[in-house]
């Protein structure tokens, strides 16, 4: 199947990657592919059992796009290690970032990275998003902390392309997130709309080096913040809704050639200000390739 062979909705439905709330291919999913063709799927602790049971819903999940749409999937889950860790039951449990960072040896990102990737592609999962690019500079963080690397942005850079780099190399896509940076704000965009009012010369020194880096390295997939940057956007949008921030700086003078994904659309950062659904067609027109959706999605981050 070529792109150019899909049907409108079909070519929309690719640039959404939708989450579902039973442990197994039902109805719900079924209606999703066939009815709504969505051509991505995330995947959240509610979604995953053993390794059994994961296996048999990846591969159900790609038969139904083949036989749907034409295309696989893009299948990802958020398996960060240590906090952020969707699968229990047929994986190792890994460390989180600023564990491996604490261990001063940049070979255990790689080792890290290594395990999981082999893991995941074993068990039918082709897109992980992690690691976590944010640099932990706010002690008052609620949200990113322990998933950092730490609060020196070589560091983050350096370990967090280890990690990419092994990731990929067994065949998983890594996401770099979230662009331009979650680490210094006092609020989460689970919860409401951060704002970081950081200069130009900062932000290059702080929070977009672990970015840059890891687009020199040749990582696959960024995920955009739902965080307005005083500094870059235009019209007081988030970074997700920003074509400054996405088509301008990400695009063009940082030179990303890979996928922009967006956080999810139903966080309150955006949903409460913005709504999801003309969000969505903002983040389009801002330079975002894809935009996720939960589904009911309570307790899991």
């Amino acid at each position: 199947m070529n792109i150019d062979d899909l049907t409108l909705e079909q070519k929309i439905g690719q640039m959404i990657m939708a989450g579902f709330p039973s442990d197994s291919f039902d109805d719900h999913v079924r209606e999703l592919i066939h009815e709504h063709h969505i051509g991505n799927i995330i995947l959240f602790s509610r979604n995953v059992g053993d390794s059994n049971q994961i296996q048999s819903l990846t591969r159900e999940i790609q038969g139904n796009m083949m036989e749907g749409i034409g295309l696989p999937a893009l299948i990802s889950i958020d398996q960060e290690g240590g906090m952020v860790t969707r699968i229990f039951d047929g994986a190792t449990l890994l460390p989180g970032s600023m564990a491996i960072s604490a261990t001063g040896d940049v070979d255990n990102a790689r080792k890290i990275g290594e395990i999981m990737g082999k893991e995941l592609k074993a068990l039918g999962i082709n897109m992980n998003l992690a690691p976590t690019l944010d640099v932990n500079n706010n002690p008052l963080n609620p949200v990113i902390g322990v998933r950092s690397y730490g609060e020196d942005p070589q560091r983050v850079a350096e370990f967090g392309l280890e990690f990419i780099k092994a990731l990929q190399g067994e065949g998983v896509i890594a996401t770099g997130k979230h662009f331009p940076g979650h680490g210094d704000t006092q609020v989460d965009s689970h919860l409401d709309l951060p704002l970081v009012p950081h200069t130009m010369d900062r932000l290059n020194e702080v929070e977009l080096y672990p970015f840059k880096v890891a687009i020199e390295g040749g990582i696959d997939a960024i995920m955009t913040a739902h965080i307005l940057f005083k500094e870059l956007a235009e019209e007081d949008r988030p970074a997700t809704l920003s074509y400054n921030i996405i088509t301008k700086l990400l695009r063009g003078d940082l030179g990303f050639e890979g996928l922009v994904i967006t956080d999810s659309m139903e966080m309150d950062a955006i949903s409460k200000y913005y709504g999801t659904d003309k969000a969505a067609v903002m983040s389009i027109c801002a330079g975002a390739d894809l935009k996720y959706v939960r589904e009911q999605t309570h307790g899991d981050e």
